[in-house]
């Protein structure tokens, strides 16, 4: 709990009331009433701004007692949301998306109460790639969060305009799928997974350099590596097949979960099923 883990510089009460206001502010956010709709966005962008100051305070291991920083499935899960929410909330300020701002609101406040209630084991930092390591990681985590995000927006797009629904049904994506055409749209999508491939490239590289920790036979480093091939052959078959549609968003989906449990999914269990630290 985030009472007995807390450091110095998070006390008791002050970490229980910034989780509580972050989590107020993202349910706000998320309640779908018309009273709170002209409030939802600051409500969305408040919530987003206590979290990050909630991500700095224990992945950063700001006030910590010993040099080093938190790690484990619940902050990285929680810094892939922060990230998310962010690149939604520049894009909004051209194509508002109220029904994503709601769902991502609910994502932002699973992930803030589940950072509080598993806050991560502090971590000393043992080789000076380390940190870079970890930002790069995270920071590929973030970009194909953000794929996948819009990869959703895609699918569900092409459904609608496959149905033939009316305008109106439509307007249940949120304005991204009237106001940005599916072939941007789509663009924007494979931008996202470049980058979050060139970003993993490099968390992968850095990880085998820094051999303290990298061993070929975890499963964070199965995963990883398995997800990369997934994104690789995804890219080719895009850039040599023409790979677009369901094909194309299955194999992101794929690779999306294949590098969820490469850490995520690997911490959770050594942390919560098998209640073991790092090794």
């Amino acid at each position: 709990m985030i009472l007995s883990t807390a450091s110095p510089a998070l006390a008791p009460v002050g970490g229980v009331l910034l989780v509580a206001v972050a989590v107020l502010l993202y349910l706000l956010a998320a309640l779908p009433l018309s009273a709170l709709r002209r409030f939802s966005a600051a409500a969305l962008l408040g919530g987003w701004a206590l979290h990050g100051v909630l991500l700095l305070i224990d992945i950063a291991g700001l006030g910590l007692p010993a040099p080093g920083a938190r790690l484990g499935f619940a902050p990285v899960l929680s810094i892939t949301v922060w990230l998310v929410i962010a690149v939604y909330a520049v894009e909004s300020r051209f194509v508002p998306l109220l029904a994503v701002r709601r769902g991502l609101a609910v994502a932002g406040m699973l992930a803030v109460a589940v950072m509080a209630l598993f806050p991560g084991e502090l971590r000393p930092i043992t080789s000076p790639l380390a940190p870079l390591h970890f930002v790069l990681g995270v920071g590929a985590y973030g970009l194909f969060g953000a794929a996948v995000l819009h990869a959703l927006l895609l699918d569900a797009a092409e459904r609608r305009l496959r149905a033939g629904g009316p305008a109106g049904r439509l307007q249940a994506l949120g304005p991204s799928a009237l106001g940005m055409p599916l072939l941007q749209l789509e663009r924007v999508t494979f931008h996202f997974v470049e980058a979050g491939f060139a970003v993993l490239t490099a968390t992968l590289v850095l990880g085998v350099m820094n051999t303290v920790h990298w061993r070929w036979t975890d499963h964070k480093a199965v995963f990883s590596i398995l997800a990369w091939g997934v994104f690789a052959a995804l890219l080719v078959g895009r850039r040599l097949r023409g790979w677009r549609g369901k094909r194309a968003t299955r194999w992101l989906y794929a690779g999306a979960v294949l590098l969820l449990l490469a850490y995520v999914g690997s911490r959770f269990v050594l942390e919560v099923l098998l209640a073991r630290p790092a090794s």
